[in-house]
């Protein structure tokens, strides 16, 4: 392994730390990290095949219950069996190239997961502000296209973040201190003028943590006053409607929004702190999510006990 004391040179491979500074707790951490996973991809399926093999939930609120699964798959299976090697067998090499594809997958899927939870929000206002043209305004055609935006809108907000890395050459070392291939934690290693990389990636987290959050926000106003208007039994009956739709952006929103304070305001703040947060927005709505919406929707709790009872 090339230490960070050497000329700069062209790693072939990248050394993941997994937590720096919890080296000795690696075992320990591995076992909610195991537990998350699991539970992740066991629920994520089970919502899929739920979904999948009952017709009568061929509609389009369940479309958008599919993307999110399949998106949470992939975004729980980017980092964490890679991070599980780490904390078992030690196994903290990752190819140089692998280590890019690993941080496309990261920022891209976590992009198409805040545009899918916009997409929902406006779910959430045409069925609450405008019920009697809910079934034309949303329709599976037009749920199809928003997940098609989200996906296009992912890939291009973020296909820049390695393909600008690879034109880094000469790195200073190839320790990464992180437990993935997170963008600044790789480009700061290069021996080069990273700002533009880092504005970029500024600009890209404000266009998708800030704006994203901000409309679901004003959709929520307008859902409110919409609601005001209405009797207490059916103000009650519709909000309940959107309470599995804000746990899920709760879940998501604020991991990411407590990691970047904390990487960006938090300099006393313990590194291992920063890696555990920035952990956590990958693996929590994974986690969350199937439960959440699995719980609160009754049709899939009713296929659920159903299927079990068998």
């Amino acid at each position: 392994m090339v230490t960070a004391n050497e000329s700069c040179f062209h790693p072939h491979t990248f050394i993941l730390l997994g937590i720096p500074g919890l080296e000795h707790l690696h075992v320990w951490i591995s076992v909610p990290f195991f537990s998350m996973f699991l539970f992740a991809i066991i629920g994520n399926y089970t919502v899929l095949f739920i979904i999948f093999t009952d017709v009568s939930l061929h509609q389009p609120m369940y479309i958008y219950f599919t993307i999110l699964a399949l998106v949470d798959i992939i975004l729980a299976n980017s980092t964490v069996p890679k991070l599980l090697c780490i904390f078992w067998f030690h196994q903290n090499e990752i190819d140089f190239h692998t280590c890019l594809v690993q941080m496309f997958f990261v920022h891209t899927f976590s992009t198409i997961e805040s545009g899918i939870f916009l997409a929902m929000a406006y779910d959430r206002y045409a069925a609450i502000c405008n019920p009697l043209r809910y079934s034309v305004t949303v329709t599976p055609s037009v749920i199809i296209i928003s997940g098609v935006f989200a996906v296009l809108r992912g890939v291009v907000y973020i296909l820049p973040l390695p393909l600008l890395s690879e034109r880094f050459h000469q790195y200073s070392s190839n320790v990464i201190v992180h437990s993935y291939c997170e963008h600044m934690a790789v480009v700061r290693l290069a021996c080069a003028d990273v700002s533009f990389n880092d504005h970029l990636g500024m600009a890209i987290g404000f266009l998708v943590l800030v704006m994203d959050s901000v409309l679901i926000a004003l959709s929520y106003v307008m859902i409110l006053r919409a609601l005001l208007k209405l009797s207490v039994e059916a103000r009650v009956k519709s909000f309940g409607t959107c309470i599995s739709h804000v746990c899920a952006i709760l879940s998501f929103y604020t991991p990411i929004l407590s990691s970047s304070l904390v990487h960006r305001f938090g300099k006393n703040v313990p590194h291992h702190t920063h890696i555990l947060l920035a952990n956590s927005y990958l693996l929590v709505p994974p986690m969350m999510n199937p439960l959440v919406y699995g719980i609160r929707t009754k049709q899939i709790r009713e296929r659920v006990a159903k299927f079990f009872l068998k």
